[in-house]
């Protein structure tokens, strides 16, 4: 993509000086009822520390430690954003990798579960080597700067068989309480951990600063609840689990002590888990609230449990898994969209939240099992069966490492809170005195603030997952704190349906006071001094600004005005150019950029070659000291723009002059074209009702696929050096698709009308001409399966549907500049 530059006109105002200044507009009249009034004026408490001792030092002094509001890094408020990720689920080589695209996207927080089973899936037989090598993962979080977040179960749920727990483990007594032979065991399993991560703790300067114990945990009673957390504890810090912080998930009515342990919280939009079939209703996590677990939620939107609420508020508001997407189950099947993803975490921040985590940010693959396969289902106790292999989740970083558009859309957020996230930790939250009466509630604005004194943020949220809510016309916010009463923006707006974004409110621009913009801030470049946001579509940006002696606002490209002593600046032409320059007294600058929604998941923040750098780039993006890798499956999108500029080109580009603010670099790949061999070895089989289980329609059995309809698929050998490895794209219709390999089962996946993507890296190096065999069971017609609108396909006569509807070879060119000086 090139950023065309159009003639530029240079507005300008100096305050103190002689400027052009446009007349002020017209008075509008106003509908008071449009207004939406946000009292912040009276000011919290302060903040209290916790009622017991958390943190610790790194040797070099660097200190962890929290209050009962945030999280603080060297005595600084820290807003740390956490991405799970399963090292077993994915294969060792490729760590690295996966790791650097995390921390492409914002992420700081690695957190992974260790699955009991995985290591020691026959009694006495502990296995930490290639993909279960956990010593080694951790070492690569190190490497490059990433912190981690270990939870060591022993129950850790993730859709893992038993929950993680081993077979042999449930036969020998009871689980989940203080009975003296499962302790001796979890003692062994911690001590094993212990071992593989000697050393890596904060305070040996290693990446793990957290570490959570158990998981979805509400069992009471005698040798149960608190007092057994309290005891795995123990176990663990004599493992050697040594970390500032330890936290307890807190849904599910969690049984959490209220000593040693933090809280942390979940969301999801839909869930594979529900029992009913039908499209779910609207979720309490897109409205604004002080409610912190979404289950806690009643339909009028108050608690269900107002004592839960009041125990936890005096705890920091940590959330661990957000949903970052959703895997499937065979009985339900939701389709999440990047929106959907996103707009939750814009309504958590809204909510006070002080650490985000999602769960998942990185999907994987099952691993093979010694004796089982490990995935949960309903013949092992569980509710639900999911795929044996597949576990996507629908996730930013897909099962194969792809950045789906999700990725793009939470990097907004995430590279916001890596500049500006010790601004918002502290913020208290506050609301609107008419707030939405029920989840069904379509014409109320949700809207919050965080505010201290005069500053902070106003959070708006006209979305929500599978019920779109209509346009609010007329919209203002009236922020009225301690010390100003101010309308933002100056003159109603029209809020479009599925709009959600965050305004800064009296941001201090390096001593210049930008009181309100109706933009999204992203990030900060900290040299030359520049400032990125982004537009919705639908509500233009405007921002205003507190005149100040000796400083000079220009909007080139722009409109200027002032009103008294504000500036306003509007009608911005949108792009990579500076949209506003901002020039001071003593020579300080600060430039604005404005990027179109569109371009903003396209904006990447990098430090690369000793210095931080914007760059702008359709494809995806890592970084790695001073390599900058761009892959795509077009290979007209690996191009970048980056600012500030090179000294030269990186070798194997040139120059495409400048695009904007920033400078284009391009590269020439030639695209392949591969086509697939796809040959139909076997017409599906007459197939039965589906079979129920206790609740729910149950997979079938392993034998039911020797009926499923057969495909061979030849991909021929791929020796282009560009093209890193390549996706099969196999659009189908039925129940379930599998891919063997010389009969081995390699990957699954529940039909959802969506494409299915298998990633060919893993067969690099193998056959020169790779054969795969691809299974699709018939789905039954009246099958009791929930698949989202659009979704579900024309049956023929016989009921019953097993179709191959295409199969494509896409390869992913991979090219690296070195951006060495």
């Amino acid at each position: 993509m090139k950023f065309s530059l159009c003639r530029i006109f240079l507005a300008s105002l100096s305050i103190g000086a002689a400027a052009f200044v446009s007349p002020p507009p017209a008075a509008v009249a106003q509908d008071s009822s449009s207004q939406i009034l946000i009292d912040a004026s009276q000011a919290p408490g302060p903040v209290e520390p916790l009622a017991f001792a958390v943190g610790g030092s790194s040797p070099d002094g660097q200190v962890l430690s929290a209050n009962q509001r945030y999280l603080l890094l060297d005595g600084r408020p820290w807003f740390p954003v956490m991405g799970e990720f399963h090292y077993a689920r994915y294969p060792e080589k490729d760590w690295e990798e996966e790791i650097l695209k995390m921390k492409a996207g914002g992420v700081t927080i690695i957190s992974t579960y260790v699955f009991w089973i995985y290591h020691e899936e026959v009694e006495g037989q502990f296995d930490w080597s290639g993909r279960r090598d956990l010593r080694r993962f951790f070492a690569l979080c190190a490497k490059h700067g990433m912190y981690v977040w270990l939870r060591v179960g022993p129950w850790a749920h993730g859709e893992v068989r038993n929950g993680g727990l081993p077979d042999w483990l449930l036969k020998a007594g009871a689980t989940r309480q203080s009975d003296p032979v499962y302790l001796r065991y979890v003692s062994r399993f911690y001590g094993q951990i212990g071992e593989q991560v000697k050393g890596q703790f904060w305070k040996d300067g290693g990446p793990i600063v957290g570490v959570q114990i158990e998981n979805e945990y509400n069992l009471r009673g005698p040798g149960k609840g608190a007092q057994h957390m309290l005891t795995l504890l123990k176990l663990a810090k004599e493992a050697g689990l040594d970390a500032p912080f330890y936290t307890a998930t807190a849904w599910d009515d969690a049984d959490v002590p209220t000593k040693e342990f933090l809280p942390v919280y979940s969301g999801y939009a839909d869930g594979f888990w529900k029992r009913y079939l039908g499209k779910a209703p609207p979720s309490p996590d897109y409205f604004f609230t002080t409610i912190r677990g979404d289950e806690n939620v009643g339909d009028d939107l108050r608690s269900k449990r107002p004592d839960i609420d009041a125990h936890f508020a005096s705890y920091p508001f940590l959330t661990a898994e957000i949903g970052g997407g959703m895997e499937q189950s065979y009985h339900r099947r939701p389709v999440m969209s990047a929106d959907d993803t996103a707009a939750m975490m814009l309504v958590k921040l809204g909510s006070g939240a002080a650490m985000y985590g999602s769960y998942m940010y990185h999907g994987g693959t099952n691993p093979d099992g010694k004796l089982t396969t490990l995935q949960e289902s309903q013949a092992t106790g569980y509710p639900n069966d999911v795929p044996v292999k597949s576990y996507d989740f629908q996730a930013p970083l897909g099962e194969f490492g792809q950045m789906n558009p999700s990725f793009g859309e939470l990097k907004e957020f995430n590279l916001f809170l890596k500049d500006f996230g010790s601004l918002l930790a502290p913020l208290p939250v506050y609301f609107p005195a008419k707030m939405p009466e029920s989840v069904r509630d379509v014409s109320t604005p949700r809207v919050s603030a965080r505010v201290e004194g005069n500053r902070g943020f106003i959070f708006i949220n006209n979305y929500q997952r599978n019920y779109p809510l209509a346009a609010h016309k007329n919209f203002q916010v009236r922020l009225k704190t301690a010390t100003s009463d101010l309308l933002v923006p100056r003159h109603p707006v029209d809020i479009p349906s599925g709009f959600f974004t965050m305004w800064p409110v009296n941001f201090d621009m390096d001593g210049s006071r930008l009181e309100y913009a109706t933009a999204q801030l992203m990030c900060k470049l900290a040299q030359p001094d520049t400032y990125v946001f982004f537009s919705w579509p639908g509500v233009s940006p405007e921002f205003s600004f507190a005149a100040k002696d000796g400083e000079t606002i220009e909007a080139p490209g722009g409109h200027i005005s002032r009103e008294g002593e504000r500036i306003f600046v509007d009608q911005i032409r949108l792009g990579a150019s500076a949209a506003i320059q901002i020039r001071r007294q003593n020579g300080d600058q600060t430039q604005i950029l404005v990027l179109p929604r569109t371009m903003a998941g396209d904006l990447w923040k990098a430090d690369l070659s000793g210095r931080e750098r914007l760059i702008i780039s359709q494809a995806d993006v890592y970084f790695d000291r001073t390599d900058l890798h761009l892959e795509a499956s077009d290979p007209a999108q690996l191009y970048f723009a980056i600012y500030p500029n090179l000294t030269k080109a990186p070798e194997g580009f040139r120059s495409q002059g400048a695009q904007g603010s920033f400078e284009g670099y391009s590269t020439k790949v030639l695209p392949l074209h591969v086509a697939a061999r796809v040959e139909k070895i076997k017409a599906a089989g007459r197939r039965g009702q589906v079979a129920m289980g206790k609740e729910v329609a149950t997979s079938p059995e392993e034998a039911a696929f020797e009926n499923a309809a057969k495909w061979s698929i030849q991909v021929p050998p791929i020796t282009v050096p560009a093209v890193k490895s390549a996706f099969l794209r196999i659009t189908y219709q039925g129940d379930i698709a599998r891919l063997y390999d010389h009969g081995k089962l390699i990957d699954d996946d529940f039909y959802k009308g969506t494409p299915w993507e298998f990633g060919l890296s893993a067969f690099a190096t193998k056959d020169p001409d790779l054969t795969l065999e691809l299974r699709i069971l018939p789905l039954p017609k009246n099958a009791p399966i929930y698949l989202p609108a659009g979704a579900e396909p024309a049956f023929p006569e016989e009921g019953q549907v097993a179709k191959l509807l295409g199969v494509k070879v896409v390869p992913e060119y991979e090219v690296v500049a070195d951006l060495k000086p």
